[in-house]
């Protein structure tokens, strides 16, 4: 039984089969599922489908994309839908300077927001973090809230050390499975086991063979036997390892269903 801890079922992508999809997951062997917001909208959506199928849970948060323009009253409608017991997490949210026009002042002003959220709420979080390693764990470090999780983990096995120090999972996605991602399999050999997690992101970076279709939460098997292999241990060793790992981390006590 595997835990794919961030997903996005809510996504477009999955309009025209998502019910189909969602109940396919759940009779392979994919008994827990966090569908994870990037803002205010998907975040709804997220809750929605955690109420729906007693397996998914959700996380709610605004994506750094969309963090330039976080209002008070958003955070107010976030903390709103926290009160549901079926959200386990502030999320995703963090920093992304992939694109030269970024507003680096802006997310970082909704990313420290959403920290103190989470803060807040008693809730652990869910970073997201691209070409921006040092501002990230800079902003993480000074906020003094060290409940997070490094979200499809693509930073240095130096990098990955640094956040394991401040107390942080790391989750690895489909990038693990991509034979020229050297960098990537250093950073999974590096981490503990003990704050491992394991991650589709679908419908985005399905792994190897799969690269370039949707991707399917079925698809963290990829991602564990990549990491299992490089750790040297088996299948079934990581899955109950990251299965645990998961519910310790988000605060899932409880056996699921479907619905």
């Amino acid at each position: 039984m595997l835990f794919d801890t961030h997903a996005h079922l809510d996504d477009e992508k999955y309009d025209v089969d998502r019910d189909e999809v969602i109940k396919n997951i759940y009779d392979e062997g994919i008994s827990l599922l966090v569908n994870v917001g990037s803002d205010m909208e998907s975040s709804e959506k997220a809750l929605e489908l955690a109420k729906k199928y007693s397996f998914i849970y959700a996380a709610v948060g605004v994506h750094p994309y969309s963090a330039p323009h976080l209002t008070e009253e958003d955070i107010c409608y976030l903390k709103e839908m926290t009160k549901d017991k079926k959200v386990v997490a502030i999320g995703e949210i963090g920093l992304d300077y992939h694109f030269e026009d970024t507003d680096r002042i802006g997310q970082k002003k909704g990313f420290i927001r959403q920290i103190e959220l989470a803060r807040e709420l008693d809730l652990p979080y869910i970073v997201h973090d691209r070409d921006s390693h040092q501002d990230c764990y800079d902003i993480i470090k000074n906020s003094g809230y060290l409940r997070g999780v490094m979200h499809c983990f693509s930073g240095s096995s130096e990098f990955a050390k640094q956040m394991v120090d401040l107390g942080f999972y790391i989750s690895f996605a489909g990038t693990v499975t991509f034979k020229n991602a050297k960098k990537v399999h250093e950073a999974a050999k590096t981490v503990p086991l003990e704050r491992l997690l394991i991650e589709t992101d679908s419908p985005y970076l399905a792994p190897e063979p799969y690269r370039g279709k949707r991707n399917n939460p079925l698809n963290v098997i990829k991602t564990l036997e990549a990491i299992a292999d490089i750790k040297g241990i088996s299948i079934e060793k990581l899955a109950r390892i990251t299965m645990e790992n998961g519910k310790t981390f988000f605060g899932i006590n409880q056996k699921a269903g479907l619905l």
